[in-house]
């Protein structure tokens, strides 16, 4: 097991939101994508934005970190506001975003993939201990170029790469997407192991019995829009309205 962040579990506070969102608005052009979205995460915790296609969970992470340009509401981290911040500044905060296409360096190999990004603050894995988590990497580390990787191991690569960072709150967009099931156990057990660690995960999926394998809350969106909220624990009372909800 790898060894726990300085920032580790035994600091949680989990009475205060470590990310709090309100009444976020996002427009690509002169279209707009959100209208008003709010949420919270606390420390420590995996929340799971659910909801189909379009439903606005990427603009909505996107918007987190400043990649989307004209938006307006309050995104706080740490009680800090980060709406008028650039993408980079957001990343020194300690946010880290890993996209549903990945983003792989096509023509560089495992290991300046994975130590192109800067660190921004302790608390970062090293190369080691992301091979504990990803083996794979290690077997791959110096003659695979990014886009040779299998698409589980692309995804694998993508989510190591935030690790060495210093972010305590990773943005995971879709990371089962197109994946074999072996290899989404996987990565389920991933996320599960970074929690016990002490890392914070905001996870996009529609995939929801992955989701309810790894996730503490959930908020579902529609038309850029949260309509629903429910915890684990209610998970299984509100499965009819989830299946309506996504159209499964």
């Amino acid at each position: 097991m790898c060894a726990k962040p300085i920032w580790g579990s035994a600091m949680l506070d989990r009475t205060a939101p470590l990310l709090q969102v309100k009444d976020l608005q996002a427009w690509y052009g002169e279209s707009h994508i959100l209208h008003g979205v709010s949420f919270d995460v606390r420390e420590g915790e995996v929340v799971t934005l659910l909801g189909r296609n379009g439903a606005g969970k990427t603009t909505t992470m996107k918007s987190i970190m400043g990649i989307v340009g004209q938006r307006a509401g309050s995104v706080q981290f740490e009680g800090q506001e980060l709406i008028d911040k650039a993408s980079n500044q957001i990343a020194r905060t300690g946010i880290a975003f890993c996209p549903e296409e990945r983003g792989i360096f096509a023509s560089l190999s495992v290991e300046e993939n994975l130590t192109l990004p800067p660190v921004v603050r302790p608390g970062g894995l090293s190369l080691e201990q992301i091979f504990e988590l990803f083996p794979n990497l290690k077997e791959r580390l110096g003659s695979s170029q990014g886009t040779k990787l299998s698409g589980g191991e692309q995804q694998m690569l993508a989510i190591g790469r935030i690790l060495r960072t210093g972010a305590r709150l990773l943005l995971l967009d879709e990371p089962t997407e197109g994946l074999a099931p072996v290899i989404i156990q996987q990565i389920g057990k991933t996320i599960r192991a970074l929690k016990q660690q002490g890392f914070t995960i905001l996870l996009v999926e529609q995939n929801f019995r992955f989701a309810s394998t790894v996730a503490d809350r959930y908020y579902v969106m529609e038309h850029g829009r949260v309509i629903d909220k429910f915890s684990n624990a209610e998970l299984e009372a509100n499965v009819d309205k989830l299946h309506e909800y996504l159209g499964v």
